[in-house]
């Protein structure tokens, strides 16, 4: 079903955010043969799912430094994940545990590819939203021209935080809603050493400062130096939000080498990064469309939480979108087009 304007033709949409909500989303809706613009503040697709890249004296390392790995329980789901597989996009990590799975070569390439056959415009962050008699206009930061518009539609695939002060004015209980799905932070810090780590990569049991350490060259594809990436427990997150870079990446490192047998290996590079909004403090249950205003939201804090929860998000709001009935995603999701 394709939604038309009043002139006839096909409804304009803008997406707000190029995670993998955002991103299924906008590729849901342009398969339903909608004009779909998707906007995103970063220089490229990813949202937690990136890959930051870092220089040393051993060549480059990649660090998955937001979702170090997902799994695919749905059965949909999985199929959509199989086919990644299958194009060389994804590929199993048995170290990790059963079922799972890692981008392929890196964590964002999935995301990358459906990106590739999408009309998206990256470093550009929208501020604000304005309504008028012809539609949605998107104030816009980080080009020229400091408006685009107007939309029919606006989705809004980014951290409840901020999609609910673009809300305020124009939709009350998606702006309450999205106001009450509070986030939890989490620090993430990327090291590399220029030997082996006498240690096995998993979850730390019984420490205070880290959750998790991986080793990203023991995941498919991967190559470089020996590079880990820690991240933080939510409580010492919480405790150590307004330090600094350099001061959490010290104090995590060191959690990390308290639990070498052996002297630990020459740091070569070291840098933490700061998900302010990682994962959703609670489960939420409530309004994600409103048709009568043409507003929408999508994200994992929509549907759960992680990879799978972000993707049936975006496929959930698209199908509200276009007039599917609600929950026809789990007979009829396409797989990604092949690029």
């Amino acid at each position: 079903m394709v939604i038309e304007a009043s002139g006839g033709g096909p409804r304009r949409v803008a997406v707000v955010g190029a995670g993998l909500a955002g991103i299924v989303c906008a590729e849901r809706l342009t398969q339903a043969g909608l004009s779909v613009r998707l906007l995103d503040k970063g220089r490229g697709a990813g949202g937690r799912m990136s890959t930051r890249r870092i220089q040393t004296p051993l060549g480059e390392a990649c660090f998955d430094h937001g979702a170090t790995s997902f799994t695919a329980q749905d059965p949909v789901f999985r199929q959509y994940v199989e086919d990644w597989i299958r194009r060389g996009l994804a590929a199993p990590w048995p170290e990790a545990g059963p079922g799972a799975i890692v981008g392929l070569p890196t964590m964002n390439a999935p995301l990358k590819a459906l990106a590739e056959g999408l009309n998206v415009e990256w470093s550009a962050q929208v501020m604000g939203l304005t309504r008028g008699a012809s539609g949605w206009m998107l104030d816009i930061l980080g080009r020229d021209t400091g408006s685009e518009g107007p939309f029919d539609v606006v989705v809004l695939a980014i951290p409840p935080e901020q999609a609910s002060t673009l809300l305020a004015r124009h939709a009350f209980d998606l702006a309450v809603y999205a106001a009450m799905a509070q986030s939890d932070a989490v620090w993430s810090t990327m090291v590399v050493f220029d030997g082996r780590v006498p240690l096995d990569a998993g979850r730390l049991g019984g420490c205070e400062t880290l959750t998790l350490a991986v080793r990203e060259t023991s995941k498919p594809g991967r190559s470089g130096p020996e590079a880990w990436t820690l991240q933080a427990t939510g409580p010492w997150s919480r405790r150590n939000l307004g330090a600094t870079s350099d001061e959490v990446a010290a104090r995590m490192i060191a959690a990390l080498t308290q639990r070498f047998e052996a002297p630990a290996p020459q740091v070569l590079a070291l840098q933490a990064h700061r998900w302010r909004y990682a994962r959703p403090a609670r489960a939420t249950s409530g309004p994600i469309w409103r048709e009568r205003v043409g507003l929408g939201l999508c994200g994992d804090w929509v549907a759960g939480e992680g990879v799978e929860a972000a993707w049936r998000s975006g496929v959930r709001l698209a199908d509200r979108i276009t007039g599917r009935a609600h929950g026809a995603f789990e007979q009829d999701v396409a797989t990604p087009a092949a690029s």
